[in-house]
């Protein structure tokens, strides 16, 4: 096979899931790893992708956190219809952890609505939203991040570390069928972990926007939550299914 066929594969494959991993370009074109170690490289240096470990990622998708505001203004409908679903599942007397976010942040109005609630939560504006509508809330400790209003870092893993939770509701950036869940902060990423690890039950709160995306810092593998979306997408809904539980929402 020519060069120009690897890397059209290569890129093609890339367009449609974000990421493409080094052993399967070799199990798939019957190529040794040093031929594709070079046309990543070469293609990487053509600005067509970023390689890394195992792999390489689609530029696109490695994006840098967007601000509260901006992804407030993304997609609200979509966003307010998961988080609607999302709130529905909590009971009486859970104690739930609410991962800074925007669709996250969307279930408040509908929290108000369960007795005897308790939120943990690492979002700052989802502290004061929830304390304004009067839902017992615990905050953890550690560092605001400027853009995103979320506490992160050591001292937030060890509050969570110290507690157990009936529920975790999850923000993320980015879902694929091969790398799993994404975001594009290594600290945001350790905390949504943390969080993962304490929680008897994980939801991943995803519009269709999410999908066949993939960020920096993987978070965990599909199979280790939940996801509930308005709409999957047409592309890989089957293998998405085969990995996790879905809730897909009417609006």
């Amino acid at each position: 096979m020519l060069t120009i066929e690897r890397c059209q594969y290569i890129i093609s494959e890339i367009d449609k899931h974000g990421y493409i991993k080094l052993q399967d370009i070799c199990h798939k074109l019957n190529v040794s790893e040093s031929t594709v170690r070079r046309d990543l490289q070469q293609l990487e240096t053509d600005g067509e992708l970023v390689r890394v470990h195992g792999g390489a990622q689609s530029i696109q998708s490695l994006k840098v956190e967007s601000n509260l505001e901006e992804k407030f203004s993304l997609n609200t409908p979509n966003k307010i219809a998961v988080a609607k679903a999302a709130a529905n599942l909590i009971k009486p007397n859970n104690v739930i952890f609410l991962d800074a976010g925007s669709t996250t942040f969307a279930m408040i109005p509908y929290l108000k609505l369960v007795n005897n609630l308790t939120v943990v939560t690492n979002g700052v504006n989802h502290a004061l939203s929830l304390s304004e509508n009067d839902i017992r809330t615990i905050v953890i400790g550690g560092q605001v991040k400027a853009n995103t209003k979320a506490i992160v870092g050591a001292d937030s893993i060890k509050s969570i570390k110290n507690l157990q939770f009936d529920l975790v509701f999850l923000g993320i950036n980015s879902i694929n069928n091969k790398f799993g869940f994404s975001t594009p902060d290594p600290e945001e990423a350790a905390v949504k972990l943390a969080a993962i690890h304490q929680s008897r039950q994980t939801y991943v709160l995803a519009d269709k926007s999410k999908f066949n995306q993939v960020s920096f810092i993987k978070v965990a593998d599909l199979n280790q939550a939940t996801i509930i979306t308005d709409k999957l997408p047409v592309t890989d809904s089957e293998s998405y299914k085969t990995q996790t539980k879905i809730l897909e929402v009417q609006q």
